[in-house]
């Protein structure tokens, strides 16, 4: 420490916490003096800049507050938290959260891909992260978030991997119960591993053929109808349960199967059966996909995914040979065009009509059964048939 005078100003120069600092006093050498001395009482009082020094407070202990605290209570993902607490413990575990910077965040990224892992997935775990750090200061536990400086990785949310018949079929063929059901279910109605692992009895109304989805995405509820061959497949698990189990994928204790638990049985059923580059999400893609190739229109796809806008539903557009001409046929039959006078026109919206009670008729008739047809869910290609 000490001070030193340059162009006529007087400087100060003094370290903290191994960091040197340098102040520019100004003329008077009497007030640098006297600056000097109170940053060194500052120092030794722990006060420097009337900042005190940080909570020594480990990661592993922050990440099980958070994960209690906050993350169980408030987030309905909280089970991928837990398992992005899992992977984060194995680099930071023993760091204090003061000690955690960028760079060290930049190689866990690193290491994560050279593991193999997808970048969603390492984005899913610097998120956790960053809430983690965000509750942190929040709750006086740090003053600084590492994981704000760190870029996550681009993300294609754009894949559509759908089963074609034949892989369905090896698919079921290799699997027993109760991921069996779970996978029927899923590729008959579209919903979401949360919204299944959710579903209670009280949602199933077998009478009607309809499940209500609650625990959705967005917060919005919807209604699926249920094919024969699905109520067949709920009829039996159903007989199988405790009327005073209130899950209809639950253990043999009532209790619901964890996401990923059902996750973990599918992957290894999906490896057995050599499909690659498969999740268990694809399979409502694959309810999507086979749902637009039997004739479903788009709109009809949207509601029963429960998607809040129409862009996501769109991926699924070009599995339809038919939906662009379509559109153009209906602009065709809307105008009264002069190139082709010899041609019998139609009534002014006439043709627009016949359109949408087209497009009804094919959601009537063509939408839902279709699908439940091309996916063969009968008991010859499937094994959805009564056991």
């Amino acid at each position: 420490m000490g001070l030193t005078r340059k162009d006529g100003n007087w400087f100060i120069d003094y370290y903290v916490r191994g960091r040197r600092k340098r102040e520019k006093i100004g003329a008077s050498k009497k007030l640098a003096d006297q600056v000097l001395a109170k940053r060194k009482v500052e120092i030794a009082e722990n006060k420097y800049l009337d900042v005190r020094s940080q909570p020594r407070i480990r990661f592993e202990e922050m990440a099980e507050e958070y994960l209690g605290r906050y993350s169980k209570v408030n987030k309905k993902s909280w089970e991928r938290d837990v398992v992005s607490v899992k992977r984060l413990n194995c680099l930071f575990e023993g760091k204090y959260l003061s000690e955690i910077k960028p760079r060290m965040i930049e190689d866990y990224k690193a290491k994560r891909l050279d593991d193999g892992v997808t970048p969603c997935t390492v984005n899913h775990e610097l998120a956790c992260m960053k809430g983690m750090f965000t509750k942190a200061i929040e709750w006086g536990k740090a003053t600084e978030n590492p994981v704000k400086k760190v870029k996550f990785f681009k993300e294609n949310n754009q894949r559509v991997r759908f089963l074609e018949k034949d892989e369905l079929k090896l698919l079921l063929d290799g699997c027993r119960e109760p991921v069996k059901s779970i996978i029927i279910f899923a590729v008959n109605t579209g919903m979401r591993l949360s919204e299944i692992t959710n579903l209670e009895w009280a949602d199933v109304d077998l009478a009607r053929k309809l499940v209500t989805v609650k625990n959705t995405k967005n917060g919005e509820m919807r209604y699926i109808p249920v094919s024969d061959a699905l109520a067949d497949v709920l009829k039996n698990r159903r007989a199988r349960n405790s009327d005073n189990y209130p899950y209809v994928f639950g253990n043999l204790s009532g209790e619901r199967y964890r996401r990923f638990t059902i996750s973990h049985w599918f992957s290894q059923l999906v490896k057995k059966a050599g499909i690659n580059n498969f999740r268990f999400h694809d399979l409502r893609h694959t309810f999507a996909s086979h749902l637009v190739m039997a004739g479903a229109d788009i709109m009809t796809v949207k509601e029963l995914l429960g998607h809040k806008t129409l862009t996501m539903t769109l991926r699924y557009s070009h599995l339809s040979p038919n939906f662009k001409r379509q559109a153009i046929e209906l602009l065709n039959k809307q105008l009264d065009t002069f190139w082709t006078p010899a041609l019998e026109t139609t009534p002014k919206n006439e043709g627009l009509n016949e359109a949408v009670l087209s497009s009804e008729n094919s959601v009537k008739n063509g939408g839902y059964s279709s699908m439940v047809r091309a996916l063969d869910c009968g008991s010859r290609c499937c094994g959805f048939e009564s056991r």
